[in-house]
């Protein structure tokens, strides 16, 4: 049986948490990353890595000539809702017209098996859980770049031989449980990324965006996923894909939505100090609710997650976080 996967954006942190996964289980893995936002040092030793943007055209031909790929998993991207706002053009450059033109080298040498890594920004506000069949509104250029490409690959389904499935992650945190990967930016918007860099003394505070919101506490609620869950979907997509051929999209969360309010209280307890906290201006595009419906993933694949915990993610995240910054020193 063929096992060579093709992942873009490998050296980022939920495609690499993927290809580690993967590699576990027995595949054989290549990664394409530019290492703009991604880090060689998070790519699995096994893996092998090709440093070239997702739009070169030469060397992914050149590549898909020598070796022959069951499936292509696509991460590569940008992923800053603040900066989707402040340049939409880089973000349709980056989102859609180089994955597009990468799609498009894949269709040449016949490689049709496509799962695509999506958001779940592209449902923008709602007031209740959304499922795959409710509306989409995304709110932000981030958001609309992921929605043009899910609709790209719809389109050439209709066409050629492409099989999709698309994953709309709500918000991902935490570290597998060896924690040879995970989240590592300078500029993250990520509430528990930044709340941990104030625990490990990163940041002086964390500024809650808005307190005014119509919930509970007046802060936004989201959908929490573990990454390590999140990775074996990735499994179990991939599986289907290949033996049923049959296009699917899946929303990726728990069906538990947290404020902003309750990630603190629960990180307070866990590191036993309380996060110093101020409150900002709301920031642009931001949903009030996005909390997931996720009843046709699990139904389909009878799947139970090992991580759905708050705590659980929360401390993963910590000690990730505790890592990397002993990392830094050394």
């Amino acid at each position: 049986m063929l096992k060579n996967i093709l992942i873009t954006g490998g050296a980022g942190y939920i495609g690499s948490t993927v290809s580690h996964f993967l590699i576990d289980k027995g595949y054989s893995v290549t990664i394409i990353d530019n290492l703009i936002t991604g880090h060689k040092h998070l790519v699995p030793k096994k893996a092998d890595l090709i440093i070239c943007d997702i739009d070169d055209e030469k060397r992914i031909s050149n590549l898909l000539d020598k070796k022959k790929f069951e499936l292509v998993m696509h991460f590569a991207g940008l992923i800053r809702v603040d900066e989707s706002v402040k340049f939409p053009k880089k973000y349709y450059e980056y989102n859609y017209i180089k994955a597009k033109k990468f799609f498009e080298i894949c269709f040449k040498k016949n490689l049709y098996n496509i799962l695509l890594s999506s958001t779940a920004a592209v449902y923008g506000n709602k007031k209740k859980k959304v499922s795959e069949k409710s509306n989409v509104n995304p709110l932000n250029p981030y958001a609309k770049s992921k929605l043009k490409i899910e609709n790209y690959l719809i389109k050439k389904s209709n066409k050629l031989a492409v099989k999709y499935i698309i994953l709309r992650y709500f918000n991902v945190a935490g570290t597998e449980k060896r924690m040879r990967t995970g989240l590592i930016s300078n500029f993250s918007t990520h509430l528990i990324k930044r709340a941990c860099e104030v625990i490990t003394n990163k940041r002086d505070k964390l500024t809650i965006n808005g307190d005014d919101y119509n919930t509970k506490d007046g802060t936004p609620i989201r959908d929490y996923i573990h990454v390590s869950d999140l990775a074996e979907i990735h499994y179990l997509s991939l599986k289907y894909l290949v033996k049923k051929k049959k296009s699917r999209i899946f929303n990726c969360g728990y069906g538990y939505g947290y404020s902003v309010k309750d990630v603190i209280t629960e990180l307070n307890k866990i590191s036993k100090k309380k996060i110093q906290t101020n409150i900002g201006p709301r920031r642009k595009s931001d949903s009030v609710y996005l909390v997931a419906n996720s009843k046709k993933f699990i139904d389909l694949f009878l799947w139970q997650p090992k991580f759905n915990d708050l705590s659980k993610i929360l401390n993963s995240s910590l000690e990730w976080e505790k890592k990397i910054k002993k990392m830094n020193k050394n």
